[in-house]
């Protein structure tokens, strides 16, 4: 038995052959895992630039970091906006990392599309349509990430507002569904890797730092979501997670990042990948 998506409606993530989606030498999708790594905001030019020579020196082949942050309460760190943004393209310039950011409103997908090499779409951004059709006239991959409280096919359906715009570069990211539990932020649907690898083209990659919301939790479930047959990894990374303007609780340490992409290589080579 194969799983089935339940609307009549054949959907363009539901068609074809598996995708590939090419960022500068970078392929996701392919036989390589590929990690992207970096604070959840960027706070300052000097913490940018170091977890990115940090990073990349771990290994990491992207660098992700908020310049425009969507947060529960309007009193928290918004993110440094443009400035923000020309400091994760200096970063870029310094590592050769290229860079995954968020874009949170219709009217800023033009500037940051500018300095990002894949534009993000956060989780509460998942079914803001006036976005979504936005990104799909956008000409840089997106990564859309899964709603807290949304289903698979919800999620597939926000990619069809991109791919129908004309953006056929979209990358889904598990990042967690909100369930009845409360040790964890969110509860990590690994089993969404598999299902989506059955029923979707579309590359996945999992975000096990918003996923579980506890940095001893990410490491293991990052090992899990490569076995599980994850075509990348979104880990944040901080070099001060207790000084974090936001998630600091979920961050690893440069030096606990370098251990997770020790750790992970023997389990990517177990299921015939590299990282």
């Amino acid at each position: 038995m194969r799983i089935q998506v339940s609307t009549s409606i054949k959907l363009a993530a539901n068609q074809g052959e598996k995708k590939s989606i090419r960022v500068g030498d970078l392929l996701i999708g392919g036989e390589k895992v590929v990690v992207i790594a970096g604070p959840c905001s960027v706070e300052s030019r000097e913490q940018i630039i170091e977890v990115a020579r940090s990073v990349k020196e771990s290994g990491a082949q992207m660098l992700r970091g908020g310049a425009f942050k969507s947060r529960t309460l309007p009193y928290s760190f918004q993110g440094l906006g443009i400035e923000g943004l020309k400091m994760l393209a200096e970063a870029r310039e310094e590592t050769g990392l290229p860079v995954v950011t968020e874009v949170v409103s219709p009217k800023t997908v033009g500037i940051v599309e500018e300095y990002a090499d894949i534009l993000q779409i956060g989780a509460r951004s998942m079914q803001n349509y006036p976005l979504l059709r936005r990104i799909g006239a956008a000409r840089k991959p997106v990564l859309l990430k899964r709603g807290f409280s949304s289903t698979i096919e919800e999620w597939l359906s926000s990619a069809e507002y991109i791919l129908a715009g004309g953006n056929d570069d979209v990358i889904l990211c598990e990042r967690g569904i909100r369930t009845y539990q409360n040790l964890t932020r969110f509860t990590l649907d690994l089993s969404a890797v598999p299902i989506l690898n059955e029923v979707s083209r579309l590359p996945v990659v999992v975000d096990p730092s918003h996923g579980t919301g506890v940095r001893s939790l990410v490491s293991p479930m990052a090992k899990a979501a490569v076995a599980a047959g994850a075509d990348g990894l979104l880990i944040e990374v901080h070099p001060r997670p207790e000084e974090a303007k936001s998630d600091g609780d979920q961050s690893l340490r440069p030096e606990e990042f370098q251990e997770l992409m020790r750790i992970i290589k023997p389990v990517a080579q177990a299921v015939g990948r590299s990282m």
